[in-house]
């Protein structure tokens, strides 16, 4: 059985955590509201190269881990 938590499984968090995290650094905002905007504001000027950069190398991923029955694919 496949595990759905198996961190091989995980890269798109690290991928965009990452950028997300550099971006807002030292920012404060005064209402949640203000935190949304400039969230999407953000993900708004991102390309769609940045997400297939995230989300390309989940496909040789997932396929090695179906290979290993849910074995770690990096141990």
């Amino acid at each position: 059985m496949l595990n759905a938590h198996s961190p091989d499984l995980a890269p798109p968090d690290f991928h965009l955590f990452g950028p997300l995290k550099r971006h807002l650094g030292g920012m404060a905002f005064e209402t949640e509201d203000d935190l949304i905007s400039e969230l999407r504001n953000w993900f708004d000027k991102l390309d769609v190269d940045f997400f297939r950069v995230g989300i390309n190398p989940l496909l040789s991923r997932w396929q090695k881990c179906i290979d290993l029955h849910g074995d770690y694919v990096e141990k």
